[in-house]
């Protein structure tokens, strides 16, 4: 398995644009065998163009009005902060963000499309102006301190998508029968990995383990963007780490081969971790593209 975020799904012809129809995408979210409350929230959608007829002379206007896509959206937020704070701070974060991009596509679409520097720009900002109204409502409500939350977005306008990462809620994706990890988990043991003070395998037995170095609403966020090329028959996979305590990369990516549709392997990937202890709430959002048949 490879864990370089610098590995995209390259194609040199990705093809045309999948039509609704061709996606196959599911996601489900399970407060685990062991924490009372679930304070992960996870969102999947298509950003869309609506043209509305608002008078006309023809007879039947049904004809013109449509839906286009513009952009297809997924997002995991792991709440942390307890109870209903973590809770709410992943609620919080979702709506937020969900309303800054849709906001951004604008100015995707009326950019130079040879240079998205500064939509990129605009959602890392988009990121930290969540992240500020988080840390508002933190200081306004008591019981709301110490609130936060992981973000993992994919935003795909096809055949390029954009990958936002804050926290260490994971991003995979199957290609050619590898699984890659795009994500860069941001953790303190992470951090220790790169400076050489631990090797990953002794990282992994630390309390650093699973404290985050960047958070929406925590101490710090340091929002990453990436852009990355979309193809047909690659699996993308976005998943909290309660999926990924539990279950090894070997068994997503035997999971993710064998999957018959997203929510057959979703719900496969949920019991793993249920049966492997299922101590931490688990969201897992799975998505691909189906050709259509050919007669």
């Amino acid at each position: 398995m490879s864990t370089s975020p610098s590995v995209a799904a390259v194609a040199a012809d990705a093809g045309p644009r999948p039509l609704d129809s061709e996606l196959d995408v599911y996601g489900l979210t399970h407060p685990g065998k062991v924490r009372p409350n679930n304070e992960d929230h996870f969102l999947i959608c298509a950003l869309q163009k609506k043209m509305e007829v608002y008078h006309t002379s023809l007879p039947d206007a049904s004809r013109l009005a449509g839906v286009e896509r513009l952009a297809f959206l997924s997002m995991v937020a792991d709440g942390v902060g307890g109870a209903a704070a973590g809770e709410e701070a992943s609620r919080l974060a979702l709506e937020g963000v969900t309303r800054y991009v849709s906001e951004a596509l604008h100015c995707f679409y009326t950019s130079d499309p040879s240079d998205d520097s500064i939509f990129i720009q605009t959602l890392e900002e988009a990121a930290l102006k969540v992240h500020n109204e988080l840390a508002a409502a933190s200081k306004e409500n008591t019981e709301l301190r110490g609130m936060a939350t992981t973000l993992t977005l994919w935003l795909g306008v096809w055949p390029s998508a954009y990958l936002l990462q804050v926290g260490d809620s994971r991003c995979y994706i199957l290609k050619d029968g590898e699984l890659i990890q795009l994500s860069r988990d941001q953790t303190m043991a992470e951090d220790l990995i790169e400076q050489g003070v631990f090797t990953r395998a002794d990282a992994a037995r630390t309390r650093w383990a699973h404290v985050l170095s960047s958070a929406i609403g925590g101490p710090q966020a340091a929002p990453v963007v990436r852009k990355l090329d979309q193809a047909w028959g690659n699996v993308g996979l976005m998943c909290s780490d309660g999926l990924t305590r539990h279950v090894s990369d070997d068994r997503i990516k035997e999971r993710l081969t064998s999957m018959t549709s997203s929510r057959q392997v979703c719900e496969a990937l949920l019991q793993d971790a249920l049966d492997a202890g299922g101590k931490d709430n688990i969201t897992i959002i799975v998505g691909r593209t189906i050709p259509p048949r050919t007669a």
